[in-house]
């Protein structure tokens, strides 16, 4: 598939996240404001569900040495890092909207913003390395290190599961509904991500010469 028609693919998967949002039920204290909620969280899962899919496949392909499974490892790790780093500055607008102010001390936030600086510098530094395995065997490492330390995280402001823990099916199809597709807008950018490195490859090996 053409890179084009991956990133419209991408964007098309977004828009309509975003569409399902905006015809999602008002909550009753925020308002119609709880549709950004509902997107923030739906958009957390997703690159929470890619980074998942990046550690399977990078210790299968540092495990096995397949390089096709340590190339999808390291563009679904590229991808969810591209959600994360997104999902930061989102965070603050939920934050303004949900508690009046910044809580930048809160674990559901602070969290997040260690490991997206953590995630940026062991995704240069295996660029740098260009270790396909070592690639592999650190996205693994990354997102074991990732899930440990929101498993253990508190809640302070940050309510627990709101959307999960809520009593109307509604809010719970919506919210399944925004992992889908943006877990599928996630995906599609690691498919780009994954064809442009296997693009770039081809291009930079040498060319066969022909025989005179």
């Amino acid at each position: 598939m053409k890179s084009s028609h991956l990133v419209y693919r991408t964007i098309l998967l977004i828009l309509l996240a975003i569409f399902i949002s905006a015809l999602a039920p008002e909550e009753k204290t925020l308002g119609s404001q709880a549709r950004l909620i509902y997107f923030h969280g739906g958009w957390v899962w997703a690159a929470l569900v890619t980074f998942g899919i990046s550690g399977v496949f990078g210790l299968y392909g540092f495990v096995s040495r397949k390089g096709s499974m340590l190339a999808w490892s390291i563009a679904l790790q590229r991808s969810a890092l591209a959600f994360w780093l997104l999902f930061l500055p989102m965070s603050l607008w939920v934050m303004q909207v949900s508690w009046n102010g910044l809580f930048l001390a809160e674990p559901r936030f602070r969290i997040p913003f260690n490991f997206a600086i953590i995630g940026l510098i062991f995704q240069v530094a295996t660029t740098l390395m260009a270790n396909p395995r070592l690639s592999g065997l650190v996205n693994f490492l990354f997102v074991g290190g990732l899930f440990w330390a929101l498993r253990g995280a508190e809640y302070i402001l940050h309510p627990q599961m709101p959307i999960l823990n809520s009593q109307a099916g509604t809010l719970r199809y919506v919210f399944f509904a925004l992992v889908i597709f943006l877990s599928g807008a996630c995906w599609s950018l690691a498919d780009l991500f994954y064809h442009s490195a296997f693009v770039a490859s081809r291009s930079s090996s040498p060319s066969p010469q022909t025989e005179a």
